[in-house]
């Protein structure tokens, strides 16, 4: 028996010490931590033994929830920092790294930003300098939804066809 296939094996005979019910969640709180996100959650779960679609549908929701709550305090923290920084003094002059982070907004948009982001950083951090930098919430949920559903669909599918056609598992 091949070393991946054996590994792989074994690694399905450990996730069957866990209850079934409690499986998805598992895959989603490894698709909640940046890095791992929805790819690596479903890859984990694929490779568990874990029904792809449950596998994709528990490492999208676990991602966008940890995107949402970094929204969340993003926005609320950039509120909080311009309302104080507003009554405390003149507006100064925007930072190199402000007009860098807005010269690429404009270039790629929220949509680029949020579905190609994930190829050089993690959706929460995407996700947080949007907001940090003036992007409406609701536009930074949407897009990093779309983000999410796409590239954990693309982790899902490749992770299923490469363990049955490739592995043979």
């Amino acid at each position: 028996m091949p070393a991946v296939e054996e590994l792989v094996q074994s690694f399905q005979g450990l996730v069957t010490h866990v209850p079934e019910i409690v499986q998805p969640f598992v895959v989603l709180l490894a698709a909640a931590v940046p890095f791992l996100e929805g790819e690596v959650a479903s890859l984990i779960g694929v490779a568990g033994g874990i029904h792809p679609v449950v596998v994709a549908v528990a490492a999208g929701a676990g991602n966008f929830v940890s995107v949402l709550l970094v929204v969340l305090l993003t926005a609320r923290a950039r509120t909080a920092v311009t309302t104080r920084t507003a009554s405390r003094r003149p507006a100064k002059p925007e930072s190199k790294g402000e007009r860098r982070f807005k010269r690429w907004l404009v270039r790629f948009g929220v949509p680029g930003a949020s579905i190609l982001g994930p190829l050089a950083i993690p959706t929460q951090f995407t996700s947080a300098l949007l907001v940090a930098g003036g992007t409406p919430r609701r536009w930074v949920l949407l897009w990093q939804a779309v983000a999410i559903a796409v590239w954990t669909t693309v982790a899902t599918v490749s992770a299923w066809a490469a363990l049955t056609y490739v592995v043979g598992v």
